[in-house]
C-alpha cells in the first residue's frame, strides 16, 4: 500500500531496550514527509513509520541534535519535532522557538530526576537562519556551562549531557572531544553520552562535581547502532545500560554499567530484505540463528571482541560493577 514497517530492525534487541526504566537514543535523521522525498546519505529524510518502530522498540527519549538535524532545513526540524511530540516520546536538542529552547528538560524515572541536555558539533555545512539558533543546539562551551549551571539550580538527581562530536572512524577520542567533556564535567555534568564517529570509543569514569552521584562516566562514542556501513568497527555498536541506587543518606551510587555489543545484520529474514540489530553474543550460542552465515558469525564475534577491547580501557570501576557477558570461546 506504499507504507513502511521498520519493526524488524529492532526485533532482536527489543527485549533489552524495553527492560530498561528509560531508554535513550540518538535520532539521526529527519521526518520531513514524503513530499520532500525520502533519502539516505548524504541528506536524510525518513518515513514517519520509522519513528513508530523506534517507539515500538521501547525507546523513551530521543537526542535530536546531530549533524543531520538540518538536512531538510527549518521545515524539516519543525516537522520532526511535531511528529516526535505527537508520538508521545520525549526529546532534547532541537526546538520550535526560543521559549521552548530555554525550557529545561527534566524527566522523572522511578524516584530519580534527570536534567537532559543535547548538542551537536556541526550541521554538515548548513547554517541556521539568522535569529533562529534555537532550532538546533550547537556545541559552544560558554552555553554548555551556562545550561548545566542553570539546570543544576533545579536540583535534579543527575545531569545527563549528549554530545554529537568527534572525528569519523577514529577509535580514540580527539583532543577537542576531551576539552568539551572537561568543560561539561567541571560545570556539573554527571553522565555524558555521545556519538558521531561511527565507531566505538572508550568509556571513562570520573568523580562528578557538586553532585549526589558517587561516580560519573563519559561514553565518547557508542558506535553505529544501525547503518549500512558494512566494514569492521562501523558495522557494530553497543547498548549501554547503567543502574543507580539511592542510599539512605540520599546519595546516589552507580551500581553497575552493562555493555551489550551489537552488530548489524543485512540480508534475508522472514522472506524480506532487512537490516536487523543483533546482540553480538548471539554468535557464541550453541545454536545460532539459521539466517546467519559463517561469515556473519565471524564478524559478530570480531565485533564483540572489539567492543570489549575498546570500551573498557578507560573505565576505572571494580570488576563487580562492569557487566559484559563472558564466553569461554574468548579465552
Amino acid at each position: 500500500d506504499g507504507g513502511f514497517n521498520f519493526d524488524m530492525n529492532y526485533y532482536y534487541v527489543k527485549e533489552t531496550i524495553t527492560r530498561s526504566d528509560a531508554a535513550f537514543a540518538n535520532f539521526e535523521t529527519v521526518l520531513a514527509g514524503r513530499e520532500r522525498k525520502f533519502s539516505g546519505y548524504p541528506a536524510f529524510n525518513t518515513p514517519d513509520e520509522f519513528l513508530q518502530a523506534v517507539k515500538n522498540a521501547g525507546f523513551d527519549f530521543l537526542f535530536t541534535s546531530n549533524n543531520h538535524s538540518f538536512d531538510r532545513g527549518k521545515e524539516g526540524v519543525k516537522k520532526t519535532i511535531l511528529k516526535i511530540k505527537k508520538s508521545g516520546l520525549s526529546f532534547a536538542g532541537t526546538s520550535l522557538s526560543e521559549k521552548e529552547n530555554d525550557s529545561l528538560r527534566i524527566i522523572k524515572v522511578k524516584d530519580f530526576t534527570a536534567g537532559i541536555l543535547s548538542y551537536t558539533d556541526h550541521l554538515n555545512g548548513f547554517k541556521l537562519p539568522k535569529g533562529e539558533n534555537f532550532l538546533v543546539n550547537l556545541i559552544d562551551t560558554v552555553r554548555i556551562r551556562k545550561d548545566i549551571l542553570r539546570i543544576k539550580k533545579e536540583k535534579p538527581d543527575l545531569v545527563i549531557v549528549y554530545f554529537h562530536f568527534g572525528d569519523e572512524y577514529q577509535r580514540e577520542p580527539s583532543r577537542y572531544q576531551k576539552q568539551i567533556v572537561k568543560t561539561a564535567i567541571s560545570a556539573g555534568a554527571d553522565i555524558i553520552l555521545a556519538s558521531h564517529p561511527h565507531v566505538l570509543q572508550r568509556i571513562e569514569s570520573f568523580k562528578p562535581v557538586n553532585s549526589s552521584l558517587d561516580t560519573g562516566f563519559v561514553a565518547y562514542s557508542l558506535g553505529n547502532f544501525i547503518s549500512n556501513q558494512r566494514w569492521r568497527y562501523s558495522d557494530a555498536g553497543a547498548i549501554l545500560n547503567f543502574t543507580l541506587n539511592r542510599e539512605k543518606n540520599n546519595s546516589i551510587k552507580l551500581k553497575n554499567i552493562e555493555i551489550i555489543p551489537t552488530w548489524v545484520f543485512k540480508g534475508r529474514l522472514m522472506l524480506q530484505n532487512v537490516y536487523a540489530v543483533l546482540p553480538s553474543e548471539m554468535a557464541f550460542q550453541d545454536k545460532t540463528p539459521p539466517f546467519l552465515t559463517k561469515n556473519d558469525l565471524m564478524k559478530m564475534k570480531e565485533s564483540y571482541r572489539d567492543a570489549e577491547n575498546i570500551l573498557l580501557k578507560g573505565l576505572k570501576l571494580s570488576p563487580s560493577k562492569i557487566i559484559l557477558k563472558k564466553f569461554p570461546h574468548l579465552n
